[in-house]
């Protein structure tokens, strides 16, 4: 759980805010629309899971006292933002594909 997350490279991205973290990769319009999708939750799963992996190190340094409380904090918090965005964008999927399976063909 930690900073460079997909949820914090949009968010900077839509506010101009470089912070060092990325912005999203952006799918080409030569991709399929389902490469492209697929892709891209690939991208943000990954980019959570290097947010935990970020946060336990600086966890870690603390233990050993080679870092800053705030740090670990503040890396914490991150990871914690990008994995609720997640989950969010977990159940408006799930919403979204009840929904259609709803529609009357």
């Amino acid at each position: 759980m930690a900073s460079s997350s997909f949820a914090a490279g949009a968010y900077a991205a839509i506010q101009g805010v470089g912070g060092g973290v990325k912005p999203p990769a952006r799918v080409q319009a030569t991709q399929g629309a389902g490469d492209g999708f697929s892709s891209l939750l690939g991208s943000a799963l990954e980019n959570v899971g290097d947010a935990g992996r970020k946060a336990d190190q600086q966890a870690l340094s603390v233990a050993a006292g080679k870092a800053n409380v705030v740090d670990v904090v503040t890396a914490v918090a991150e990871s914690e933002t990008a994995l609720q965005t997640l989950v969010a964008v977990r159940d408006r999927m799930i919403s979204a594909y009840e929904e259609i399976m709803r529609m009357q063909i």
